[in-house]
């Protein structure tokens, strides 16, 4: 099934190639003119930007809300540890291994000693994994955008793209 949008756009070269050869003079802003009038493609266009800055706005919202949210997140598992950590040591100090409640039970228990890296650069080359390189593309761009030549990268062809403002 054809988009709407395509639709009308079929319509309105259509009507472009018609006008021109009836009048092989016309000037385009004239030709533009006439076109706008007879199609509906500039309202059409209208309403899908109309639509991707209601969805840009939405994605920015979302992304607000997400952060503020990840930040509750945070603050509230600090909080969590924070009372986890008074429990373990109000029962340490007590001498209580044991508190047993109708819907809980916690044990006092020893854990297993942590690791603590006193000086990195004296850890032995086995104890190390090496890491997968990753394509530095900005660092690339740049290098080919100021005339630098990089075996195996190349600057592709530039595409059209709109620019769209809200101020």
């Amino acid at each position: 099934m054809q988009h709407p949008l395509n639709h009308e756009l079929t319509y309105h070269e259509r009507m472009r190639e018609q006008i021109k050869n009836e009048f092989p003079d016309i000037d385009e802003e004239t030709l533009a003119d006439t076109l706008e009038g007879l199609t509906n493609l500039n309202e059409m266009l209208g309403a899908v930007v109309r639509s991707h800055l209601d969805d840009m706005a939405m994605v920015d919202a979302l992304k607000s809300r997400v952060a503020h949210m990840q930040d509750r997140l945070s603050r509230i598992s600090k909080r969590a540890e924070k009372k986890r950590e008074i429990v373990t040591s109000v029962m340490e100090q007590a001498n209580l291994k044991r508190l047993a409640e109708a819907e809980f039970t916690v044990s006092l228990r020893t854990s297993s000693a942590p690791l603590v890296v006193t000086e990195e650069g004296a850890i032995p080359e086995p104890f190390w994994k090496p890491q997968s390189p990753k394509l530095d593309r900005q660092g690339l761009i740049a290098t080919l955008k100021s005339g630098g030549h990089v075996p195996g990268a190349i600057l592709g062809n530039p595409r059209m793209a709109i620019a769209i403002r809200t101020k």
